[in-house]
Order: C-alpha cells, then structure tokens, then sequence
C-alpha cells in the first residue's frame, strides 16, 4: 500500500467519528468538457467491472484509472483499456489524477461512504452502487454533501430507469387501485449465514491489499472465501445481506409509487443476525404517515430467504404464482402484482381488461448519468432520493437485531426514540491508523 500522508488518514476518519471533513486540494464542481467526460472506477471486477462496462456505452466516457484492492483481478480492465492506469490503493489514485469528472463506487459496501465522500470532496461526481452506504448516518452525510456541493450523482438501482418500472410508478399514480393500504415486497436471495466465523487463518494472496480492503472496519485475520470476492454481502461488518443488497432495487418502485419518504416505525418478526453475519429468512413490517397514494396508516411488509407474503395475500394474485423476487400492492380498488423487472398484472383481471396501460419510456440509468455529468439531463436517482430510500432499507436491516420489537423512529432526530440500544447501529466507528 503506498503512504498516505497523516493529515489524510485524520481526515478520512469522519464518517466514523464526527461530521463531515474537507480535506485535500478541494475544487469547486465544473462543467465536464464538451465531448469527453474523464472518469475514475473505484473497483475493477465484479460490479466494478459491470458499472464501467455499462459506462461506457456512453460515447463521451473515457476510463482513465481504477483501483482495486486486488490487482489479480484487473485484467478485464487492461485488456479492454489498455491506457488506463492502475492503483491498488483508491487514495492514490485520487491524490495522482487530476481534472477528473466523474467516477463510480462499486466496492464492498463498508467502503461506499468512505470513497464517495473523499471522491465527492474534490468536486468529483458519483455513481455509487446501491445501498448507497452501510448505515443511515453516512446515507444522511452523502446526501447533505451532494447537495452542498450541487454534484451529479446517481445511485445503481438501474430498475429505476427500466420501463417496467416506470410503468408500475404510473399506474399506481394514475390511481387504477384507488389508494394503496399496504404492500407486500421480497427477495428470494439468501445473503446471510448462520454458521459462526471459522476460527483459523489463511495466507492472504499475492497481489491482495487486505488492508486496503479492511478499510474501515475492524482488522481481522483473513479467511480465503469467506469475505472476498462476493461473501461479504453476508457479514455484518461489511455488507447490508439480502435486505440491503435487494431491498433498495425491490423496494424503489414502491417508495416512488407511494411517494414514501420515510417510516415512523419499523418492527421484525424474522431472522436475527449471529455475531458475524445477517441471518437468512428476515421478515419486516414498516409503518408509514399517509401520502397522496396511499390511505391514512399503510404499511409495508418485506420478506427474503424463504419467507413470503401469507396466503391470504399469495390468494389476491390467483391464478399467478408469486416470482422468485418481486412486489404485491394492495389498494382500495383492486390489486397490483409486480414481479421484479416483469410486467405489473392488474387484478381482478376482468376489472381491468379495459383498462388503457401507461407505457413510459425507459432510459439508460449509466448513459443518463454521464450525460447529467455533460450538463445535458438530470439523473433519476440523485442522493436527495437515494439517501432517504437507503436510510429506510437500512432502518429495516437494523431492527432484525431487535427482534419482535417495534422500533419508532424519527427521522429528523435520525433516533430511534423507544429503544436506545438500536441507536448504536445507526452509525459505526471506524477503525483507526488504517
């Protein structure tokens, strides 16, 4: 790992201990430049690889460095950008590059703050996958900062963008199903475990900076396929399990066909996590204040792992069967059933055979978020939307440590306000001298 002068590592601390920091050579926002727009990749393969891919369909991206912890993993970079310039330390690479315009976050998700808000501190705009942070606290700082600093930013939920998306957005608002009372939402996928961490330590590989990709968690031995490359969704110190990993991409047509900002309660009837990992099989309720597309109290209930929406509610969307992953919404005039990244079925079917669909657009989520860098549109997914969306995902994956517990939260206060114990999770310490 290359030194990093100390006033740098004091400064990188923040999220981990007070407020925002302003570190390093700040430079105000500009305009990129016309034709060409100079981009960074925090991360190389995996997301890292699949974001720059996506990026480039934009005529106007240019690659021109990453960094990525594991140098045995770059090779799809240097085959494909043979001019772009390659770090294995991401604080390097922001202190050598200079005029850069926009780069993407596809790390772990323990280091999505960390180098979103360093990147974003030099006037550079984001991408940063989702979920935008790994505790409400950062979510709230990020977002604070993209607005201080007036950047283009765009969190990964590419759903977002899709037109089946969209559509179900449109139904629900044009008011088909009367008022929504309650929504049913849950992922297949089983990021978590119930086993305890091996005791053992392994060789850290040739080329791994497992330093580096500690970051800002606590150190540890290594352990060879239990965090890296992709086990770390599973561990509480550094991923967000299938709640975060898919709660933002499930959950964000829901939030944005409600109009949802934030709930007022949050209870967990599922999994607890063990001492290491998110456990499997989470269930979670949440409350919600009336919005212009819902009735006076509606709730939202998750499920993942092998929980699912009670019979009673599988019956509603008869004769279909409920997908691997996807949304039930519950109004006051029929019922909508939105399997994930499919189209939304409209229920009873004889109701609505009349019924004349909203059929939007879709865009490109990474072409949109290159031409908002060139000043040519906005993005759909800036931190003012995505923060709040993560911070309620996040809340969700908090309460599972309390089960059975409703947790009343006040968002302003950034509090849970009954139960002092969950206010230790809404932010973590940093671990110091990394």
């Amino acid at each position: 790992m290359s030194q990093i002068p100390m006033n740098r590592r004091a400064a990188l601390k923040i999220l981990g201990a007070g407020g925002l920091y302003l570190p390093f050579g700040i430079r105000t926002s500009t305009a990129a430049p016309s034709e060409t727009v100079r981009h960074v990749s925090f991360g190389a393969a995996g997301m890292g690889w699949s974001d720059i891919s996506s990026l480039s369909a934009s005529p106007h991206f240019k690659l021109v460095a990453v960094a990525d912890v594991d140098l045995g993993r770059v090779g799809d970079v240097k085959k494909r950008f043979p001019d772009a310039k390659i770090y294995q330390d991401w604080r390097e690479l922001l202190d050598k590059e200079k005029g850069i315009d926009s780069a993407n976050i596809s790390t772990p998700d323990h280091m999505h703050a960390p180098i979103s808000t360093a990147t974003m501190q030099r006037g550079i705009n984001v991408y940063t996958q989702k979920p935008l942070t790994q505790t409400i606290y950062e979510a709230r700082q990020l977002t604070k900062l993209a607005e201080e600093k007036k950047l283009v930013t765009q969190m990964g939920i590419q759903i977002h963008s899709h037109p089946v998306h969209k559509q179900v957005v449109a139904i629900i608002q044009d008011g088909a199903i009367g008022k929504v009372k309650e929504a049913h939402s849950w992922s297949g996928k089983s990021w978590g475990d119930r086993n305890p961490r091996p005791n053992r330590t392994d060789p850290v590989p040739k080329d791994f900076d497992w330093n580096g990709w500690l970051g800002v968690a606590q150190d540890r031995p290594f352990l060879r396929g239990y965090y890296h490359p992709g086990e770390w969704r599973k561990r509480l110190d550094f991923g967000t399990g299938t709640f975060g990993d898919m709660g933002c991409h499930i959950l964000d047509p829901v939030f944005t066909a409600l109009a949802l900002i934030t709930p007022v309660a949050v209870t967990s009837t599922g999994e607890v996590p063990n001492a290491d990992s998110w456990g499997l099989d989470t269930q979670v309720r949440y409350d919600f204040a009336q919005t212009p597309h819902t009735t006076e109290k509606p709730v939202l209930h998750w499920y993942n792992g092998h929980r699912r929406p009670p019979e009673e509610i599988a019956k509603l969307i008869a004769p279909h069967t409920m997908s691997d992953q996807g949304s039930i919404y519950i109004g006051t005039k029929g019922v909508l059933y939105s399997p994930y990244i499919d189209q939304p079925v409209l229920l009873p079917a004889e109701q609505f055979k009349d019924y004349k669909r909203p059929t939007p657009r879709g865009d490109d989520h990474y072409v949109q978020f290159i031409n908002a860098v060139r000043g040519e549109e906005k993005t759909s997914a800036p931190f003012s939307y995505a923060g709040p969306l993560t911070e309620s995902v996040l809340l969700g994956c908090l309460s599972t440590r309390f089960p059975k517990q409703k947790l009343e939260w006040d968002a302003a206060a950034m509090k849970v306000t009954n139960v002092e114990d969950a206010n230790h999770f809404v932010r973590k310490k940093y671990r110091e001298n990394w």
